[in-house]
C-alpha cells in the first residue's frame, strides 16, 4: 500500500504544487518564499520520517500569509488523502520535543473531527521577517484540512524560535505515531466502525 498523495491549488495569490508521502525516509525538497516556513517543514519532514515536496509561488511581496496558509491547507489535503480508509492506523499520536529551553507538545487523533487547540505564549511576534501568527493559520489549516483533532502545547520557553521548532518537530513525530501501521488492529480503531 503507497500512502502518498500529489495536491495543486492554484488561486489569485498562490501557486502550489505539492507531494506528500507518509511512509518516506524524511526528505524534502522545499521551495515556499517563506524561509522560515522552509526552515520547519524540513524540521517536520525529518522528524515524521515523511517525504515531503513543496514547490511555492505566492504573493510574498505582501507578506507570508496566503503562502504559509495556503501551503497548510495542501499538505492537510495531501495528508488526508494518502491516508485512505485508515485501516490499521493507530489514530492516536502523541510528542514531547524539547528545544534547549522550550518544550512542546502535540497531541493527534486522526478521527475525521476536525478540531485545532493551540496553548502557550510566544514572546516575539516575529521571527525574522516570519509572523509568528502565522504558525496558528499554518496548523489549523492542516487539521481542518485533515480532518483530524490537534492539539499544541507549547508548555514554556523564551526563544521564539526554539518554541516554534519544537512544535513542528512534535508535530511530525505526534503524526509518525498516529499515522502508524498496528498489525493488531482490523479495519479502522473505532467503535463506530469508521474514521
Amino acid at each position: 500500500m503507497i500512502r502518498q498523495a500529489a495536491i495543486k491549488r492554484k488561486t489569485n495569490e498562490t501557486d502550489i504544487e505539492l507531494e506528500f508521502s507518509i511512509d518516506g525516509e524524511g526528505h524534502s525538497e522545499l521551495e515556499t518564499g517563506v524561509p522560515f516556513l522552509t526552515h520547519m517543514l524540513d524540521l517536520f519532514t525529518k522528524h515524521g520520517q515523511f517525504n515531503l515536496k513543496v514547490n511555492a509561488n505566492g504573493d510574498i511581496e505582501v507578506d507570508g500569509h496566503h503562502t504559509t496558509e495556503d501551503i497548510g491547507i495542501c499538505i492537510g489535503q495531501a495528508l488526508r488523502e494518502a491516508l485512505g480508509d485508515k485501516k490499521g492506523i493507530k489514530r492516536y499520536g502523541n510528542a514531547f520535543v524539547p528545544m534547549d529551553e522550550a518544550l512542546a507538545q502535540v497531541v493527534i487523533d486522526l478521527s475525521n473531527r476536525p478540531h485545532f487547540e493551540l496553548k502557550g505564549e510566544f514572546p516575539s511576534s516575529q521571527v525574522g521577517t516570519f509572523d509568528v501568527e502565522l504558525v496558528h493559520e499554518f496548523l489549523w489549516k492542516v487539521a481542518l484540512e485533515a480532518r483530524m483533532n490537534l492539539h499544541v502545547i507549547v508548555h514554556y520557553g523564551h526563544n521564539t524560535h526554539h518554541m516554534i521548532e519544537a512544535v513542528f518537530k512534535a508535530l511530525g513525530r505526534a503524526l509518525d505515531e498516529a499515522t502508524m501501521i498496528d498489525p493488531r488492529i482490523k479495519g479502522v480503531p473505532s467503535t463506530k466502525g469508521m474514521l
